[in-house]
């Protein structure tokens, strides 16, 4: 063998797991088709909202502590609000934890993974190279890449994101759909402060949510139609921050663009098979969430832990074998299926514009906010 596990992209889930990986002893190799990332300066770019599971991972990576901390915001409490004035309101504290989430930028946590990963020996890195054929024997992967190079391994991770090639050459379908829907990005400079609190809009142009950044900062994830999207993309600096500032009721009060925004498609999406013989997908590569919860990241973090946890039990425990990725996927199964119900159940009911939906849909946010067990279980999902 020439690894243990080779691991098919180095975003922040495919770079955890091979860190991950590797602390079990096992020798790892990481294929990326990018160069190594570089240290993040100037204005905040992406961010994450890490949940408070995520930071435990990354900090048992030694990954956490090389972070910036003066580039990390945390989210005390969120604000929900539907489209006709009900509400709801998480507090940190309601759920026995100091915080939400922590706003972090996806730039800088790959950064911090790369440097993490140049000191453990048992991670070989392939940068700039991408995988070009997949044979999957009963006794072991055989990966080839564009280099010439052939990697054999017991094991191949999918970690390539939503059009995972690793998932396409494995035969493996997807199931979904389109939302019809994009994700328009974009941090902005607020005349009030924000307090660490995340604030989101449920309404007839979707779902805005501003999420909480160092200073007087914000982070728009504005999950709008198709058209309604490419006139937030198009609209001039000036304009874009008025109709935002308008949609969030002014509760931040004036608002200063500080990126351009940009918008990727929604789409919902699930492998039908996390695992083949010698083969396991994590990640974007398994599930894509709406990202109205913002649990996307955390979800491909906790594929992670799950694996690394089945291939750490015990000295008998060979990574390729078929039944122990079968207890790995099991494991996940009704994880992924909560979040998909919960935030496609969701993105359909504040959508739909069926008769009496709207007045159902905000009585019940409003019957959510006066019932403490039921808030208390969807504070425990999101503390995950």
């Amino acid at each position: 063998m020439d690894a243990d596990i080779v691991v098919v992209g180095a975003g922040l889930v495919g770079a955890a797991f091979a860190l991950a990986a590797s602390r079990l002893g096992l020798r790892v190799e990481l294929v990326s088709n990018t160069g190594p990332p570089a240290p993040v300066v100037g204005d905040l770019g992406r961010v994450y909202a890490l949940s408070p599971g995520s930071r435990s991972l990354l900090e048992s990576l030694g990954v956490w502590q090389r972070l910036d901390p003066g580039r990390i915001q945390e989210v005390t409490a969120m604000q929900v609000s539907g489209d006709r004035a009900a509400s709801v309101d998480f507090d940190a504290l309601e759920g026995g934890a100091s915080a939400l989430a922590w706003m972090v930028e996806s730039d800088a946590v790959a950064w911090a993974l790369a440097q993490q990963l140049e000191v453990e020996a048992q991670v070989r890195c392939r940068w700039r190279t991408s995988p070009a054929a997949l044979k999957l024997d009963p006794d072991a992967a055989q990966l080839a890449l564009q280099d010439g190079s052939v990697s054999r391994a017991a094991l191949v991770v999918g970690a390539d994101g939503r059009e995972s090639w690793v998932r396409t050459e494995a035969g493996i379908e997807v199931t979904g759909r389109a939302y019809a829907h994009h994700a328009v990005v974009a941090n902005f400079l607020t005349d009030l402060g924000h307090g660490g609190v995340a604030r989101q809009w449920f309404g007839a142009e979707g779902v805005l949510a501003l999420l909480p950044l160092p200073g007087n900062q914000v982070s728009m994830v504005w999950s709008a139609p198709d058209a309604v999207a490419a006139d937030l993309v198009a609209l001039d600096a000036d304009a874009l921050c008025e109709r935002v500032a308008r949609a969030a009721d002014r509760c931040l009060g004036g608002l200063r663009l500080v990126t351009r925004p940009s918008s990727v498609p929604i789409i919902l999406g699930r492998a039908k098979r996390m695992v083949r013989p010698r083969l396991a997908l994590i990640g974007d590569a398994a599930h894509n969430l709406h990202p109205l919860a913002g649990q996307g990241v955390n979800l491909g973090l906790r594929d992670v832990a799950a694996l690394v946890r089945i291939l750490g039990g015990g000295p008998d425990t060979e990574p390729g074998a078929i039944s122990a990725l079968r207890r790995f996927e099991r494991s996940r199964s009704e994880d992924i299926a909560t979040m998909i119900l919960l935030t496609d159940g969701l993105q359909r009911l504040f959508s739909s514009r069926l008769p009496g939906i709207a007045w159902a849909r905000n009585h019940g946010l409003g019957l959510l906010a006066r019932l403490p067990h039921l808030k208390g279980l969807l504070l425990q999902q999101a503390l995950r």
